[in-house]
């Protein structure tokens, strides 16, 4: 069995500074860490602290990754307080992330997508999730 007290999601970017501000800004996230010039790669980790999650979005310079490789690359956060919904709804529209239709319907009947600066898609859902 695979027991971890952290878990990282990586993946690299062509926009650095814009998807930073997109987690940040937007989804209220904050930066935890972040390097320059490590064997090449710039990296920002973005989360809150004390959760076992966090992004880590890198840039190899000169190196171009291009953008997400499909509309259903997802990370959906669940937010089952409508008033909180709704806030991290308002917060993403007042940094100008409107949202999008989901690729998948299901996304939309309690929730709002967002598409980050990559294409990677981000679903607000009104809902609880039980392990």
């Amino acid at each position: 069995m695979l027991r971890t007290k952290t878990v990282r999601i990586a993946r690299p970017t062509d926009k650095l500074d814009e998807v930073v501000r997109f987690y940040t800004d937007g989804l209220g996230l904050q930066i935890l860490d972040r390097f320059e010039n490590h064997e090449g790669f710039d990296g920002v980790m973005i989360g809150l602290p004390g959760e076992i999650y966090h992004f880590e979005f890198t840039h190899q310079q000169g190196h171009f990754v291009g953008s997400a490789p499909t509309q259903d690359n997802l990370i959906v956060f669940y937010l089952p307080d409508r008033s909180e919904w709704e806030r991290a709804v308002i917060q993403m529209n007042s940094i100008g992330y409107g949202t999008i239709p989901s690729y998948n319907p299901y996304w939309d009947i309690n929730g709002a997508t967002f598409e980050d600066p990559d294409g990677y898609r981000v679903v607000l859902q009104n809902a609880e999730w039980e392990i």
